[in-house]
This record gives structure tokens, C-alpha cells and sequence, in this order.
């Protein structure tokens, strides 16, 4: 360590805040899915193939139970968790990326008694200028300072919204949108969708009356205008960005109770969606106007026996003009984007089983493949077939998340500086990846 930053670091100490993290080498994963939330790595330099069976962490931190996936920026890991002792609390944290060490951790009352698989938050902490935004499973919205977690505002969506909290909890990751973070918390009297103001965190704007759907909104510029698609319990729908103010919707409510968890996906002018029961559904954006028109629906007779991708809470790679994704058994699928007609299929990367679930990464030419059973796979994906390169264990599964299988790695990892940052019930590690 040199003189300078010897210097801050002891500057630092004295006054009381944790020392900045050291300037990490690479692409940060400051929120969901990455940077652009689409699920590719940008990094170059990681290895080809994994030298044994199993990998070797270069840190573990203590971590309770929860879904919610980490989040790396500025070479610090955010990440949220539950603990039940002395009362039920969730807790937000900040670890330094190259040790492991607590920067800060927050923690505020919270009962799960009302979610359904009431293991612990479900969204990832968004990080954003210096910021981070979590939210929590009954609607607990807090901003930081992500260097020393000072709070700077919350909301609590209950109280404050009427929040009608779904099944399976509160879900969608905050979204950052210019000044604005946009969050799905199924408020009532016209709050599904709520923008505040990012840094006074002052309501914005409110959007629908409908219950909220679990996976995170999108924007896109369509028709000349910046529109934000998000799908809630109800709809597919069109807000304009700046006012909430509803432009299109697509009707796509089924009799399931989990079905609107991805993000909607868009490439170009086409806009894709799929769900346990609802099926695969492939939209267009029309050019002249704030509206859709649909290209085509697969959906199956039922759960086992499906068409096109029912995906469930792992959402698809959209590469060229096919989608990659894993289906209700855990089946990974290639789907021709023009027609929905399928490609392939295998069940060699994730295990059979209801639910069974596989987070997919693109990085350059290959594909990071991280199944329930907590192993990370390379392979390659191409409408050709199913190539895998590698494969090896990375995290033990556990049964807070799923208590079947001898338990499950449900939660997506985070990929930046090299490493993957991964998290059960019981920790959060940190793994080279470098070539």
C-alpha cells in the first residue's frame, strides 16, 4: 500500500468512517443483471477453463437468509439478508470486494408473517452516483450513502402506500431512470408503480391501480418517446417515462400467482415476456406510435407439457435472432426469436425438478451458466446445440431458499473485477475468475 493511500485510510479511520475501497481493476455489477441489467458480462482476461472440481473462494463473509443477489460498484458488495433474533430485521450490507470485510450494515424491523417462502428479501440493492437503493420484501425503501451507509431517506410502502404486498412479496429491483427511481410496490389509489426523486426521495409520480408483479421495469425510446414497460399483476404496460402517464397496455393476466417475474426484454423493435403459465410472448413496437401489436404466442398444455420457454424467475438471453432460457423442469431451451419455434432443448445444466432454475451470462463468446445446485458452468450457445466447456462447484446450496433437493443456489451472482460473488443462507464469497 503506498503512502497516499495509507494516509486516507488513517484519515478515514479518525473520522469515524470506513476506509474507502481500493480502485478495483474491471466492470462493476451495480445492479441487477449487470450494468445494463441485460445479463453480459463485459470483461475480458477470465479463464477458460476451471482447474478442478471445485472452487477455491479468495474470501466468506457470514450472511443470513435471503434471495436477493449481490450487487457490486466502486469495489464495494451490497447485499440484503433476514435474521429472526432478537426480533425479525432485514439488514442491508456493504463489504469491501477484495476482502471481504464489513463496511457497513443497516438493519429495521420487518415480519415476513404475509410473504409466502418468507426467507428474506428478494430484490438487489441498486447502486447508482454514489447511492444505493434497496428495497425490501414488504416494501421498505431505503436510500445510502454507498460508501458509508448514512441514510439519506426511506419510504415504507405499507404505511405510506397502501401496499398490497403479492404472494410471494415484494420483488422488483429499484430502478434508475435520470433523476428518478422507479420502484413496483402495488401501492393502492394509483400507486403500483411509484417514481421518487432520487435524491430527496419526494414522490415524482404514481402510476395504476393494478397489483404488483415482481420483476423490474424497462425503458426504451418508442415512438419518440422515452417509455417505461413494466408488467405488474395485470398488464404489460406502456408509461411514459417522465409522468407515469399510460400510453399502451397488454393484457396478460393468467390464473397463476407467479407468472409476471422477468423483465420485459427488448431488442430493436421487438419486445419479449414469458411466464410459468402464460407462455412465451414475442411483441412489436410500432414505429409511428405508442403502441404494440403482437407477432406470436406459444404457450403449452400445462406445466409439463410446455412450448416455446415458460420461463419462472430466470430470465432468457436474447442473442441475435435466438433466446436462450430455462423452462418450468429446468429444461434450457433455444427458441427461434422470429417464430417461437424451439431449436433444442437439454437437460444437461440444471437438474430436472419443478421450479429448477439456472442464471445465464454472456461473456464474449461463451456463456456463464450458474444452476440451483450452486455450480458455475462455461459453455457456448448457439442455435447449433449445447456446448459445455467446464463445470464446477461454487457455493453449497441451502434449504432457507427451497427446502427440497437437498436445498438450492437460487440467488443470481454478480459478476465484476474479474470474480463472481455469489450467496446462500449462510454466506457470501467471493471467487477469482481471471485468466
Amino acid at each position: 500500500m503506498d503512502r497516499r493511500t495509507l494516509l486516507t485510510a488513517g484519515a478515514a479511520l479518525l473520522c469515524g468512517r470506513p476506509a474507502p475501497a481500493a480502485e478495483p481493476s474491471g466492470e462493476d455489477w451495480p445492479q441487477y443483471r449487470g450494468r445494463n441489467r441485460d445479463g453480459f458480462w463485459r470483461e475480458t482476461g477470465i479463464l477458460e477453463r476451471f482447474s478442478g472440481a471445485e472452487l477455491q473462494p479468495k474470501w466468506r463473509a457470514p450472511l443470513s437468509n435471503g434471495y436477493s443477489s449481490p450487487t457490486v460498484a466502486a469495489g464495494r458488495v451490497y447485499v440484503s439478508d433476514l435474521v429472526l433474533e432478537p426480533q425479525p430485521s432485514e439488514r442491508v450490507h456493504c463489504f469491501d470486494w477484495q476482502t471481504g470485510r464489513s463496511l457497513w450494515s443497516h438493519s429495521y424491523p420487518c415480519n415476513h408473517r404475509a410473504v409466502a417462502f418468507p426467507n428474506g428479501p428478494r430484490a438487489a440493492v441498486t447502486v447508482h452516483q454514489g447511492r444505493a437503493y434497496s428495497l425490501g420484501a414488504v416494501g421498505h425503501l431505503h436510500c445510502f450513502d454507498a460508501a458509508t451507509g448514512k441514510l439519506h431517506w426511506s419510504h415504507d410502502s405499507e404505511k405510506e402506500f397502501e401496499a398490497r404486498i403479492p404472494t410471494f412479496g415484494i420483488s422488483s429491483d429499484p430502478f434508475i431512470d435520470g433523476d428518478r427511481v422507479i420502484v413496483q410496490i402495488g401501492g393502492s389509489k394509483g400507486a403500483c408503480v411509484v417514481a421518487f426523486d432520487r435524491n430527496t426521495g419526494e414522490e415524482r409520480w404514481r402510476s395504476l391501480n393494478d397489483q404488483a408483479g415482481y420483476g423490474a421495469p424497462v425503458v426504451v425510446n418508442h415512438a419518440g418517446k422515452r417509455v417505461l414497460v413494466v408488467w405488474t399483476g395485470e398488464r404489460l404496460a406502456g408509461l411514459e417515462a417522465a409522468t407515469g402517464a399510460p400510453l399502451w397496455e397488454y393484457p396478460l393476466r393468467s390464473p397463476g400467482e407467479i407468472d409476471a417475474i422477468i423483465s420485459p426484454m427488448v431488442q430493436g423493435d421487438r419486445l419479449f415476456i414469458s411466464c410459468w403459465f402464460g407462455g412465451a410472448h414475442m411483441l412489436r413496437l410500432l414505429p409511428d406510435r405508442p403502441s404494440i401489436e403482437k407477432i406470436w404466442v406459444r404457450k403449452g398444455q400445462g406445466e409439463r407439457s410446455t412450448d416455446a420457454i415458460h420461463a419462472l424467475f430466470t430470465a432468457p438471453l436474447w442473442l441475435s435472432d435466438h433466446l436462450y432460457g430455462v423452462d418450468t423442469f429446468g429444461e434450457l431451451r433455444c427458441l427461434d426469436a422470429r417464430t417461437g419455434d424451439r431449436v433444442w432443448s437439454t437437460q444437461e445444466a440444471v437438474p430436472r425438478g419443478r421450479n429448477a432454475g439456472a442464471h445465464l451470462v454472456r461473456q464474449g463468446d461463451r456463456v456463464w451458466i450458474f444452476n440451483e445446485k450452486g455450480e458455475l458452468i462455461i459453455a457456448r450457445l448457439s442455435p447449433q446445440g449445447y456446448q459445455e466447456l467446464s463445470r464446477a462447484a461454487l457455493i453449497r446450496p441451502t434449504r432457507g431458499q427451497f427446502n427440497q433437493r437437498g436445498g438450492v443456489a437460487w440467488s443470481h451472482p454478480a459478476f465484476a473485477y474479474r470474480h463472481v460473488f455469489a450467496r446462500n443462507d449462510e454466506e457470501l464469497l467471493c471467487t477469482s475468475l481471471q485468466g
